[in-house]
């Protein structure tokens, strides 16, 4: 009788399969917006996640009109504070950065991430005479997180990118300069959002954890929780990406398409003893649909969906479960 073949249960879509070099990623390719002029991402802090209920507006769905219940991420979005300008110009179909124009009013715990600048690098009037050159425009933001439900106090610091051409940028850029962005200036309720973040790192692991390959028969020589040979005889080396081998997983950048903003609100959140391993959401915070990559208290890039079309389709929550996780 012929023996069935079963193929690799794991992907190896990612490789290779390294420690992300921050804790919080950049925010990459992102979605162009014509009609306005708005920052293209924001960041929350994932604070756990709990039940909803809402009515089921899908065109073609099975529970179309019905109430549905889904699982939801509570991400704390604290204000953004716009402390620097970066520009940038094109070389050989590269962007190379031209200068930085930092605020004048820094907050103090920016030095516990970097060293504040005295003096501006550029002045604001030299660019503003040369933005013919440049090709993009980009702010410098930090986070808050004195004003999230943890104990933390070192912010996190990233660039962010501005619909609309370079003196659309400018202008934006320098309106925000030393000031705060809000989710809800960002995004609004009904949107598609892509999430992007670090996962839960799971150390050392073997190939039938860390691949999904099938574990030896009892009669094979060797070990049985190993792969049966890593190459052809012959080659010098190991082909790399060609056989699972055991090695780090999770603490990956990984980016989830397509999650829909369910509710964007500024009163907190707090359920029956407060979030498990997080506390209580002060002020503002979204729910985001589905499950989100990372622990909580990880740094969440959130961008608009570069896959999707630009329809909304909002819903109203009737309930959101505010039960005890204890």
């Amino acid at each position: 009788m012929a023996k069935g073949h079963k193929p690799v249960a794991g992907s190896r879509a990612f490789w290779p399969r390294k420690r992300a070099k921050k804790i919080y990623p950049v925010i990459g390719a992102v979605a162009e917006v014509k009609d306005k002029v708005i920052p293209l991402a924001f960041a929350g802090y994932k604070a756990g996640m709990t039940q909803v209920s809402f009515t089921d507006n899908r065109k073609g769905s099975v529970t179309n009109g019905q109430e549905i219940v889904e699982a939801a991420t509570i991400i704390e979005c604290p204000p953004l504070v716009v402390v620097g300008i970066k520009m940038y110009m094109e070389d050989n179909r590269k962007l190379v950065s031209e200068g930085t124009v930092w605020s004048e009013n820094l907050a103090k715990d920016l030095e516990r991430k970097l060293d504040v600048p005295k003096k501006p690098h550029m002045k604001k009037e030299m660019v503003g005479k040369k933005l013919d050159q440049l090709k993009e425009v980009r702010i410098i933001v930090s986070t808050k997180p004195r004003e999230t439900g943890f104990v933390k106090k070192k912010p996190e610091v990233f660039e962010i990118p501005v619909s609309g051409d370079v003196e659309k940028q400018w202008a934006y850029a320098l309106e925000k300069l030393g000031k705060e962005i809000r989710f809800s200036d960002v995004f609004s309720a009904g949107e598609l959002v892509d999430t992007k973040s670090v996962t839960k790192g799971r150390g050392f692991s073997g190939v039938v954890k860390r691949f999904g390959v099938k574990i030896r028969g009892r009669k094979s020589g060797g070990k049985r929780r190993h792969i049966g040979n890593i190459g052809s005889v012959g080659h010098g080396r190991v082909l790399p990406g060609a056989v699972a081998m055991a090695g780090q997983l999770g603490y990956q950048t990984r980016t989830e398409y397509n999650k829909k903003v369910l509710k964007i609100a500024e009163d907190g959140f707090r359920p029956k003893g407060g979030l498990l391993n997080y506390g209580n959401v002060k002020k503002d915070y979204a729910i985001i649909e589905g499950s989100v990559p990372g622990p909580k208290k990880r740094l969440i890039m959130m961008r608009r969906g570069v896959r999707w079309d630009g329809t909304i389709h909002p819903v109203e929550l009737s309930h959101v479960s505010l039960e005890s996780q204890q």
